[in-house]
C-alpha cells in the first residue's frame, strides 16, 4: 500500500513556482529521505501534506485519505515534528506531552515517551526555559505519541548535539521496526544516509532524482577506493589488479596498496585477486562515496 502519494502537485504564490508537478510514491514501512537546498519547495511540499498550505494543482493521499478533504484523518494517523516546531512557553514539556496524548485520543504513558525523547528530567519545567534541542525533542516526542503509521520529521536533528542525533536515528529506526513509515526531510546529509532505504533530490521546486542511495550511485558514474596494507607485494601485482573488471587505477608504494573502483566492483572480488597473487593483506579500509558527493553531483549537473 501507498503511504504517501502525490501525482502532479503543484504550488504557485503569485508568479513564483514554488513546487512543480511532485508525484512520488512512499511505500509501507520505508523511511524516505527528502532532500534539497534552500528554496527547492521540500517545506512546501511537506505543508501541502499535512494541509498547511493548499496546492495550486495536483493531488496528494497519506495511507489512502485526500491530505485536503480527509486531512482531519490524516492528522490522527500521522505523527509530524516541523522544521519550526511551536510550543507554549509557560506550559511545561509534561503538559504538551499530555495535551498531545489527549488530543490524539491515546492513553501513552507521559514519562514513557519524555524519557523516550531523553527529556524526563525537565518534564515539569516550563518548556520556553528549554535549550533548541530540548525542545526539538519534545516536538518529536509529541509526534511520536499514538504510534502513528506514517511519521513526517522536518529536520528532525537539527539543533541537537551528535549524541541527540544518534538517539533520533536509533528512534527512526524502532519506528520502522514497528511497522510505521517514516518520511525524513532534512539538509543534513549524513543523517539521511545513515538511515534511509530511498531518497529523493529536488532542485527549484522540481524533483530530479529519485532512488536508492546505491541507485543513484550507479546513476551518476560513482567510484569509491581501497587502501591495501600488505605483508609483501609481488612484482607483477599491478597488472593482475589491472585486470579485474571494474578496477581503474591502482597505486603501489611499498606494501601500500591504493585502487580507484567503479562502485560496481566488489571489495571482496579484489581481495580475492590479491590473495591469488600470493600476497597476504594485513590491513585495508574502503573509501565510499557519501551522498553529499552523490547530492552536489546531482544538483550541478542537472539544468534547471
Amino acid at each position: 500500500m501507498s503511504v504517501i502519494f502525490t501525482d502532479g502537485l503543484t504550488k504557485s504564490y503569485g508568479d513564483v513556482l514554488a513546487l512543480e508537478d511532485l508525484s512520488i510514491e512512499v511505500g509501507e514501512g520505508e523511511i524516505f529521505g527528502f532532500l534539497g537546498p534552500n528554496g527547492s519547495g521540500k517545506s512546501t511540499a511537506i505543508n501541502i501534506l499535512f494541509d498547511l498550505v493548499r496546492p495550486s494543482s495536483g493531488s496528494a493521499s497519506i495511507l489512502g485519505f485526500d491530505c485536503q478533504s480527509d486531512s482531519v484523518e490524516v492528522k490522527k494517523r500521522t505523527g509530524f515534528l516541523p522544521e519550526r516546531c511551536g510550543i507554549y512557553s509557560r506550559l511545561s514539556g509534561r503538559k504538551h506531552i499530555e495535551f498531545a496524548i489527549k488530543s490524539k485520543g491515546v492513553n501513552d504513558d507521559v514519562e514513557e515517551v519524555m524519557k523516550r525523547v531523553g527529556i524526563l528530567d525537565a518534564a515539569d519545567r516550563k518548556a520556553g526555559g528549554y535549550s533548541k534541542g530540548m525542545k526539538k525533542r519534545l516536538c518529536l516526542g509529541m509526534a511520536l505519541t499514538g504510534n502513528p503509521e506514517l511519521i513526517i520529521l522536518d529536520e528532525p536533528t537539527s539543533g541537537l548535539d551528535p549524541n541527540g542525533a544518534r538517539e533520533v536515528r536509533n528512534i527512526v529506526l524502532e519506528e520502522r521496526d514497528r511497522g510505521a513509515t517514516v518520511f525524513f526531510s532534512s539538509h543534513i546529509l549524513d543523517q539521511v544516509q545513515r538511515v534511509c532505504d530511498r531518497v529523493a533530490i529536488l532542485k527549484n521546486g522540481k524533483l530530479i532524482a529519485i532512488d536508492s542511495i546505491e541507485g543513484l550511485r550507479k546513476e551518476v558514474g560513482s567510484k569509491s577506493g581501497l587502501r591495501l596494507v600488505l605483508e609483501q607485494t609481488p612484482t607483477n601485482l599491478k597488472e593482475q589488479l589491472m585486470a579485474v573488471d571494474g578496477v581503474e587505477n591502482v597505486g603501489i608504494e611499498g606494501n601500500k596498496v591504493v585502487l580507484t573502483l567503479e562502485y560496481e566492483v566488489s571489495k571482496n572480488t579484489v581481495l580475492e585477486a590479491v590473495k591469488e597473487s600470493g600476497a597476504e593483506v594485513l590491513d585495508f579500509e574502503t573509501q565510499e562515496v557519501t551522498l553529499e558527493d552523490l547530492f552536489a553531483s546531482y544538483i550541478s549537473r542537472k539544468q534547471n
